[in-house]
């Protein structure tokens, strides 16, 4: 190639390089260091309200204090509001004033997962159970034979509320749901994945040992279990009806591969935009220019639909206090405001390539994400940000030296997925999509680059610090 085509090339044609490739000595070590700090994240909070009780145990020690509503704000102060303990919303008040906009990054904490169900306990054969309802896009089939944990609340009749956690010490018991043996499964191999496991066979296996008594007596083992049950927290079986009770994958984050270079573990989706966004803010050395705004939201999984999640007023609420704080009407600065909706993308796996549309799919290790618009097929559900806005972070992006790409989530016509991205945009916010690539999105273990994940830290950083 003569000199001047090869110069024309770099001038004119884009090329994709892979972040190590732009990456110096001591951003690596930043990045294993802020790597270590969310996998301690991910292992303290597997269910939406641990996350939010690590969230404000983090902002606390940061300095930011729980939000009264009618207190006067001035540049500098740090308040959050920690709703229902599922969701958290935080804000870094500017030095401008909130009729300027705010600067958002808006992510969700809530992962697919097994709820019990109301009356979960039940006893076959000699054998205990619980029954579950699964929550969100997850497949059936990747949640059978794999030790679980249960995680959540009871809330008894008089008020008090009792924490419950089984699995997760090391020297707990675990929980399984059983699978069929080959040997027998001929007929249940011919079936699609998706009829493979049926939802009402997602049962956890609880216990075989039975009561000391009567051989003659019933349920013997169910009642052994809610014995063990009772004796350590207190509940009979009526309190099921007001519990959340989570069953979720026992497993630590991890590195992954030979070289390190990726953490595994349940729930990427969507922790690790959520804790780097929560991060970026917690790490502003000063008070932005502009008011610094986190969501971590709650249900997105299942539509953002309740009272904690991203289509509720809890948002709208918390930011029109704000603006009373000022004397700003809350339309003035939603007009004015930017939102990253912080979400994870599909990364490229090779094993699975004809789901994928190549020039158009994000990579691991090749930075951040942005998703112009998400949605399926003819971009149903999405928001589908403007020319303008996609340049304004690019800009962005490029002057703090974040490592991005931009991508689709698979091929037009092969499925599709969502965000809290338009419920933003129908606030009247301008809004982009950005997030780590995930491989095996949605199982009970997935797979993100550690500097995919560092380097959405430095975008959401950068949203936070941006002076328009």
């Amino acid at each position: 190639m003569s000199e001047e085509n090869k110069a024309l090339k770099e001038k004119l044609l884009s090329r994709r390089r892979n972040g190590y490739d732009r990456m110096d000595e001591a951003g690596r070590a930043a990045m294993e260091a802020y790597c270590a700090d969310y996998k301690r994240f991910l292992d303290a909070g597997k269910t939406e309200r641990e996350c939010a009780a690590e969230a404000v145990r983090l902002a606390e020690a940061a300095g930011y204090r729980a939000y009264r509503r009618g207190q006067a704000l001035t540049a500098g102060d740090k308040v959050y509001v920690c709703n229902r303990d599922k969701s958290v919303l935080l804000a870094h008040i500017g030095e401008q004033s909130l009729a300027q906009g705010v600067q958002i990054a808006a992510a969700h904490m809530d992962s697919p997962r097994l709820d019990l169900k109301p009356n979960p306990l039940y006893e076959d054969t000699e054998l205990a159970y619980f029954k579950t309802h699964y929550y969100g896009g997850l497949r059936k089939y990747q949640w059978v034979t794999v030790p679980l944990e249960l995680r959540g609340v009871v809330a008894l009749r008089d008020g008090t509320v009792v924490q419950v956690k089984i699995g997760a010490d090391p020297e707990d018991p675990r929980l399984v749901i059983t699978d069929l043996l080959p040997h027998l499964g001929a007929e249940q191999s011919k079936k699609p994945l998706a009829q493979a496991i049926p939802g009402e066979t997602l049962n956890l296996l609880l216990g075989s040992r039975p009561i000391s008594g009567d051989e003659e007596d019933t349920n013997r083992v169910k009642l052994a279990v809610m014995q063990l049950l009772n004796e350590k927290y207190g509940i009979t079986e009526d309190d099921f009806t007001s519990a959340e009770l989570e069953a979720v994958p026992a497993v630590c984050a991890c590195d992954i591969g030979l070289d390190r270079s990726m953490i595994g573990a349940y729930g990427h989706d969507d922790r690790v935009c959520g804790y780097a966004a929560l991060r970026a803010l917690l790490d502003l050395d000063k008070t932005p220019v502009r008011t610094a705004v986190c969501v971590l939201a709650d249900k997105e999984e299942v539509g953002s639909d309740g009272v904690t999640g991203m289509q509720s007023a809890a948002f709208d609420t918390f930011l029109e206090d704000l603006c009373e704080s000022q004397g700003v009407p809350v339309r003035a600065c939603l007009e004015k405001s930017f939102c990253l909706s912080a979400d994870v993308t599909a990364a490229y796996d090779p094993n699975f390539s004809d789901v994928y549309e190549k020039r158009n799919s994000a990579y691991l290790n090749y930075g951040i994400g942005l998703c112009k618009y998400t949605g399926a097929r003819g971009k149903s559900g999405s928001s589908d940000a403007s020319a303008e806005t996609v340049a304004y972070v690019r800009e962005l992006f490029d002057r703090e030296g974040v490592i991005w790409q931009i991508a689709e989530l698979g091929k037009v016509d092969a499925g599709g997925g969502g965000t809290v991205a338009m419920y933003m945009a129908n606030r009247n916010i301008t809004t982009l999509d950005a997030g780590v690539p995930v491989l095996a999105m949605h199982a009970p273990f997935e797979v993100v680059s550690k500097l995919d994940c560092y380097e959405t830290y430095k975008g959401m950083r950068a949203v936070y610090r941006a002076e328009k």
